[in-house]
């Protein structure tokens, strides 16, 4: 069984070209691709048609069926696709990576690009695509406007965005083969998954590396090219390969030796003004134990700002140092202008896994939001392994979930249920926030799945409200030593079951697995997940609610708002609503941005665990999400595009 670097899956069995001219379009995000507002990660829509007075009168447009429905028992499959208002035509990345172009008043198919990924491939998502516009070209020039897309055998591709077809002067028929650092042990085991960055005429290609597979792992190096030609422009490590790198001083062995990881598996930010482009980067292999990497491990688990020009280090933060609990950088940061000080700064905020918020100026790297280095825990950890002796915390901000799970915060429905999970979780490794993984079993809240994580948040500009979605369920994180270790070859924490990582060339096999009590409830209080809005200029929480009903997984005849762990993100409108699918539930909801209170839900054919979009056609506005479900979750499966619009 494999998994992507993204964090684990917690999920619970019982809660868990032709017509252009004729359209008249504005689309959240994007006006136009060369000023793609998606590489800002605001999530945000200036459109304001729907509204908090007339959201109730959102009905079903239409809905399309990609036709991606895999029956891979061992593939990992999740239709996280945001889709992209690109020369007219909507266009959705589905599981397999091909490309579909609807009108996106009707939901009509206009054309198809199939990839044609190798079938072995078992990475079966997409979190996007990119799209450039060619200023050098003639207004009617074949790929004045293409679309660039990662595929899961590691391919970077350029199409013509009016019809669908590959762009000849890009590299070799319009693809370029990324090369991996060393052979691979299975198909598919580094791919290209998010949305390509592009930063004036660079494209920028992140990778996904499969999760504790082995020590050494593939190098997680972020690749640019040339936008029109493919050519390769520069290449950036996040791991130190040599001594003259600033980084290698923070890697006590001199170097990253064979380590590999470190990627970018999810979306990066760029400010085409500033020629930068920031990367969210991932943890060294493996995931849960460090003894073969001592030292803080820089640039991995980080914000790396690099130019895109020509891939140097502009500036660079780490946010968990000597990463040992799957605390990736998961989310697109947010590029916006925020009050500081009395004047307006180009400011970067960054979610993160631990639920912590941390705010830089943009340019420079300068915290905008200070920050700490606090004590951490340093003992019960499995022996050979190094601790970093303090981990930074921001000051003035809220976290977005708890911190830490003691026997005293065991929660259950009935007094049986909460007497065996404290008895759980003091037979457990349990403590702080950083508490190592041990031999014995070792609490993690939050979870290697969040706190926040890909999906990350949405930012309004009027308001400087941000809204965060949250996973809240505690995993239990076990090293048992090789010998002892029985692999189970049928994975199942989507079933109350546990998962376990070979981990080879190290001396532990990692298992995970979700703390439930005795009815398969989480025993930590509810919600178990929740959406929060946070004011980033006072750093206070305007309101909070949980996020998902648990009625449609445990049968029951009434809605009951106890939070179901999702996927995917937030959408905001300049019409003061939040759009999100995310919950096991399968339903979207609008929320008042003001007031958090829900005021629209509609039931979707399968969970939506991706990210809303919302454009104009016609005069009339429509909210689109995609709605196909998260295998690992244990969610709904399904391969549908949802339209919404105003009734008439």
């Amino acid at each position: 069984m494999t998994a992507e670097r993204n964090g684990t899956g917690v999920g619970l069995a019982w809660i868990i070209g032709v017509c252009v001219a004729l359209l008249t379009t504005t689309v959240v995000h994007s006006a136009e691709p060369s000023t793609d507002e998606r590489q800002h990660g605001l999530k945000y829509s200036p459109l304001e048609q729907i509204n908090t007075t007339n959201v109730q009168n959102l009905e079903r447009a239409w809905e399309f069926h990609t036709g991606d429905l895999s029956t891979q028992k061992q593939a990992l499959i999740a239709f996280e696709d945001e889709p992209g208002l690109i020369a007219g035509n909507l266009v959705v990345c589905t599981t397999s990576r091909r490309l579909i172009a609807l009108d996106p008043a009707t939901g009509k198919q206009r054309w198809i690009y199939d990839p044609k990924t190798s079938p072995a491939a078992t990475m079966k998502k997409c979190r996007g695509i990119a799209a450039w516009v060619d200023d050098q070209a003639a207004p009617d020039a074949a790929c004045k406007t293409r679309i660039f897309l990662g595929t899961a055998d590691y391919r970077l591709v350029a199409i013509d965005a009016r019809s669908g077809k590959a762009c000849p002067e890009f590299g070799v028929n319009g693809e370029v083969k990324m090369q991996v650092s060393k052979p691979e042990i299975f198909p598919g085991e580094v791919s290209a998954g998010s949305r390509p960055a592009v930063v004036n005429g660079v494209v920028v290609v992140g990778s996904t590396v499969a999760d504790d597979q082995r020590f050494d792992a593939p190098s997680g190096r972020v690749l640019a090219f040339d936008a029109r030609t493919g050519k390769p422009a520069w290449e950036f490590d996040p791991l130190p390969r040599d001594t003259s790198n600033p980084a290698a001083e923070t890697w006590l062995k001199g170097t990253a030796g064979v380590e590999g990881g470190g990627n970018v598996w999810s979306e990066m930010a760029v400010d085409e003004s500033l020629d930068l482009v920031y990367l969210p980067t991932t943890s060294p292999s493996v995931d849960f134990y460090g003894g073969g990497r001592p030292g803080s491990n820089a640039y991995a688990d980080s914000i790396v700002a690099l130019k895109g020009s020509t891939g140097q280090v502009a500036w660079s933060f780490q946010f968990t140092h000597h990463n040992i609990w799957d605390y990736d950088t998961p989310a697109q940061p947010i590029l916006m202008d925020l009050p500081y000080n009395g004047k307006m700064i180009a400011a970067l905020v960054q979610n993160t896994k631990t639920g912590l918020i941390f705010i830089f100026n943009r340019k420079t790297g300068e915290p905008l939001l200070p920050y700490v280095e606090r004590p951490v825990p340093q003992e019960g950890a499995a022996p050979g392994e190094w601790l970093s002796p303090t981990q930074p915390f921001p000051v003035g901000m809220p976290a977005l979930s708890a911190l830490q799970l003691t026997p005293d915060d065991a929660w259950g429905f009935t007094f049986y249920d909460r007497w065996k999970c404290s008895k759980r979780i003091a037979e457990l490794s349990h403590g702080p926030m950083y508490t190592p993984p041990s031999l014995k079993g070792t609490v993690l809240l939050p979870s290697a799945a969040g706190g926040a994580n890909w999906g990350g948040g949405a930012y309004d500009p009027k308001t400087h409200l941000m809204v965060v979605p949250t996973n809240r369920v505690p995993m239990i994180v076990t090293l048992i030593p090789r010998a002892e270790a029985k692999i189970n070859k049928d994975q199942a924490i989507e079933t109350r079951g546990s998962m376990m990582f070979a981990s080879e060339g190290t001396p532990y096999v990692t298992k995970i697995e979700p703390l439930l009590g005795p009815m398969g409830a989480p025993c930590t209080a509810p919600p178990w997940a929740a959406l929060t809005a946070v004011d980033l200029v006072s750093g206070s929480i305007r309101w909070e609610v949980p996020l998902g009903s648990v009625d449609k997984l445990a049968h029951l005849p009434f809605e009951w708002e106890l939070g179901t762990p999702g996927a995917g993100g937030p959408l905001v409108t300049a019409g003061g609503l939040v759009f999100i699918g995310y919950t096991l539930d399968d339903r979207i909801r609008a929320f008042d941005l003001r007031t958090g209170k829900t005021v629209w839900k509609d039931s979707l054919p399968a969970a939506g665990m991706a990210v809303p979009v919302t454009y104009e056609v016609n005069g009339e506005q429509y909210v689109v999400l995609a709605a196909g479900g998260h295998s690992m979750y244990g969610s709904t499966m399904g391969d549908s595009v949802v339209a919404y619009k105003l009734k008439h």
